[in-house]
């Protein structure tokens, strides 16, 4: 079955566009860190509300998972993001509005269900419309793009902070995000699936992506270590360079600045070598299995220094989290092309539901130790632990259900 393959000149065009949104996506996802002692200040929050309000973002994110997938194969996604985009801005706006943490909730669920679409739609476009190779090093290249957009929330809206404020720069980003939509409804193309498959109508049942083995294999890797990994990335990185490493806020945006800038070089290396390394399934199980304990070193470290572990030792821990990117092309080409979307969205939801409850449970398990009369270190040095046992059990589960390299070798995609 033939797919429609786009030509390079109209390709680069769609991801571009596609990136636009994606970087207003990460920025968003990871602007709270660097406005949370803004938030703390203003609102009195906790660490438990810090990382409830920063955890609302992907509760939002996760609830549409589903629905997104089907809506995606069916509609497609030059009509779906855009939709979606609207509510991210109807978010922004009342972020920028709130008076209460309620206000500020539901306004940063808003938003993640508004940009809930940002990767999973231009995945499901890159599976039709690029060549295999291609599709790996442009899902490659978002994540660079994200990890760009996460820059962008670190040291440049520090600057903005004391000159327009808060509320100003979320009402800037719905004017952005304003601009995404109307260049997705000029450049993304129309969504014809019929042209391309004919499937039968039983494979487009969301039990087929939850009987796979490969998805699930990835459940608990997606749910604690994708989850964790978020949660560090986008919040609590910054809350430890403060609280823990005694950094001032400008100091850690620099540091936020830092991991941002080394993922995103990260990033862009693996887009180049990835394809050559992970050209089928079984390719990226082996690079898994090398690759995802690295980083669980990396952080076993970073708890025992303490507070002597700062920005450089974040922006390593991300930088060795990089092979976690492997799983969502996997998952995407153990599927065929009417199921990618759901595969995909299914496989996005377990990683924000793991995301919303990982960084809300970091932040309460901080709150719970300081309540014991632990130090602020030791009740984050506790919170890390609880990440590092979780993706520990996570790793050693997906080996187990793949000790056979070959068993997806002859399986039919599904």
């Amino acid at each position: 079955m033939d797919k429609p393959v786009l030509a390079k000149s109209k390709a680069i065009i769609i991801f571009l566009v596609f990136a636009l949104g994606y970087f207003i996506s990460n920025l968003l996802r990871a602007i709270t860190a660097t406005i949370s002692p803004e938030l703390v200040s203003e609102f009195n929050l906790t660490s438990g509300e810090l990382g409830l309000l920063g955890g609302a973002y992907f509760l939002g994110f996760a609830s549409i998972q589903i629905p997104l997938g089907y809506l995606l194969d069916s509609k497609g996604p030059r009509k779906i993001v855009s939709y979606f985009l609207i509510l991210t801005i109807i978010g922004l706006v009342l972020f920028s509005l709130a008076q209460n943490l309620m206000m500020l909730l539901i306004s940063r669920i808003l938003i993640g269900m508004g940009v809930g679409d940002c990767l999973m739609g231009p995945l499901t476009a890159y599976r039709l419309w690029f060549q295999d190779e291609t599709q790996q090093r442009a899902n490659s290249w978002m994540l660079m793009v994200g990890a760009i957009g996460m820059l962008s929330s670190s040291l440049p809206v520090q600057y903005f902070l004391p000159v327009i404020g808060w509320r100003a720069i979320f009402l800037s980003l719905a004017v952005l995000t304003l601009l995404c939509i109307i260049l997705i409804i000029i450049f993304i193309p129309a969504w014809h699936l019929k042209n391309i498959t004919n499937e039968k109508l039983n494979e487009s049942e969301l039990n087929t992506v939850w009987k796979n083995p490969l998805f699930l294999s990835l459940v608990p890797m997606g749910l604690f270590t994708y989850g964790g990994f978020f949660a560090i990335q986008t919040l609590w990185a910054g809350p430890w360079m403060i609280r823990v490493a005694g950094y001032t806020p400008e100091e850690s945006a620099q540091g936020l600045f830092l991991i941002y800038f080394a993922m995103l070089v990260s990033f862009f290396f693996w887009g180049y070598f990835v394809p050559k390394f992970s050209k089928n399934i079984q390719d990226a199980i082996r690079l898994l299995k090398f690759g995802a304990p690295i980083s669980l070193i990396v952080l076993t470290i970073i708890i025992y220094l303490g507070p002597k572990a700062g920005a450089i030792h974040w922006a390593v821990f991300i930088v060795s989290s990089v092979f976690l990117s492997l799983t969502q092309p996997a998952v995407g080409m153990a599927f065929s092309f009417s199921n990618a979307g759901k595969a995909l969205t299914s496989f996005n939801l377990l990683l924000f539901i793991g995301a919303f409850f990982m960084q809300w449970i970091i932040g309460l398990i901080i709150d719970v130790g300081m309540s014991l009369n632990f130090s602020e270190v030791n009740s984050f040095k506790l919170a890390m632990s609880f990440v590092l046992l979780t993706s520990l059990f996570s790793y050693l589960f997906f080996i187990k259900k793949n000790k056979i390299s070959s068993v997806y070798e002859n399986e039919k995609l599904i």
